[in-house]
């Protein structure tokens, strides 16, 4: 336990998220009690360079100790040090001993065994950031989840949740996160907790920009479809949307959780497509996937707000606006910053393992009772 742990006041903490879209590191400061958001702090990127994406890419679907695996934690290892040596620098002189979130890069996530033992990977080594930052460092947040029974994603939700009390919203609302895979909370932020039954429900609505993204590095040598221009300028093939959404992950019960490239069979509709069609069909799936998860929500939210990327694409946010049947906006519009909630969400979580309170729960990830997951490393 770390001698914050027993402390009840706030303390400052800086979380990382390094994406399936394989861009590069996220790094985000905030000021919390482990309950409410008090206060947001300096935000950093530090992008992959092509040789290090191509390192981390070639590891995807593998496991500890496989081929490419230890290259591939060293590059997330090396970028997490130099973005997080950057933004302490940045944080306020009386900050005392800051916490650092390690959420590290996901390469394979199993959390049904659907490929042998339960299981879930996230690349870096949070004792390793420790010995070079100087500070402790909450990791390895999915495994106990999963250990449990839980799907080990998504873990954001409570974080959601405070969002939502920060911005005094008092309706039934849900955060959309448009990452490489797509995830939906939906929360009532009237409930004096996330922990609180009937507050939130959370999962993976599907694939988002990982699919678009491969495509366009694939056949275009680009790392990603900017602002929706190619997807604007294709046709929507509905009759393959259509077909998309019969796979078994959507008749599924949530919480649920995907790994980034669970749906490669579903979207092989995509070779026979050219360019522009193949992205803007890709991007109407995403759409459609989110809208296909709004039959699991408690009650109809009156707003949907879009985090990551895909909120930055003109042609998803069309599509959702279409497909949905509430009012959708960037979470620009409530005074959050939608490129660094995931990396300010594990500040959140950080804070709240360190002084053992719950991080997910039967509603979030499935998981049969509350849990604190994640590994605690100190300075030696």
């Amino acid at each position: 336990m770390l001698k914050t742990g027993a402390k009840t006041g706030p303390v400052w903490a800086v979380g990382t998220m390094s994406g399936t879209s394989l861009d590069g590191v996220d790094a985000a400061a905030l000021l919390t009690d482990g309950h409410a958001i008090l206060d947001f702090g300096p935000t950093a990127y530090r992008p992959y360079t092509p040789a290090e994406r191509g390192a981390i890419h070639r590891a995807l679907g593998r496991w500890q100790g496989q081929d490419g695996v230890a290259e591939a934690a060293e590059v997330v290892e090396t970028a997490h040090a130099e973005v997080l040596s950057a933004l302490l620098a940045d944080l306020p002189a009386d900050a005392g001993e800051v916490l650092i979130g390690f959420h590290g890069q996901t390469l394979a996530h199993d959390p049904n065994g659907v490929h042998g033992a339960r299981r879930t990977h996230q690349a870096g080594d949070g004792a390793v950031l420790a010995e070079v930052l100087g500070h402790p460092v909450v990791w390895d947040f999915r495994s106990m989840d999963v250990e449990m029974g839980g799907q080990g994603a998504p873990l954001v939700p409570f974080f959601h949740f405070a969002c939502a009390r920060w911005a005094g919203l008092s309706a039934p609302c849900a955060f959309l996160n448009l990452g490489g895979v797509g995830n939906v909370t939906w929360l009532d932020p009237r409930l004096p907790a996330p922990e609180t039954p009937g507050a939130v429900l959370a999962f993976d609505t599907g694939p988002a920009n990982a699919p678009i993204d491969d495509l366009m590095r694939r056949r275009l040598g680009a790392t990603a479809d900017i602002g929706g221009a190619l997807a604007l300028s294709g046709r929507v093939e509905e009759a393959a949307v259509t077909a998309f959404l019969g796979h078994r992950h959507f008749f599924r019960m949530p919480p649920k959780s995907l790994d980034r490239n669970e749906f490669s069979a579903a979207l092989a509709f995509i070779d026979q497509l050219d360019d522009a069609d193949a992205v803007a069909t890709l991007t109407a799936c995403a759409a459609a996937a989110v809208a296909r998860g709004f039959e699991h929500f408690p009650s109809p939210p009156e707003l949907i707000l879009v985090s990551g990327g895909g909120r930055l694409n003109a042609a998803m946010m069309a599509e959702l606006a279409a497909r949905l049947p509430c009012a959708v906006a960037p979470i620009e519009e409530i005074g959050l910053d939608g490129d660094m909630l995931e990396a300010q969400a594990f500040a959140y979580l950080a804070v709240r393992v360190a002084r053992g309170l719950p991080t997910s729960g039967p509603t979030t990830t499935g998981v049969a009772a509350l849990v604190g997951g994640g590994k605690v490393s100190r300075p030696r």
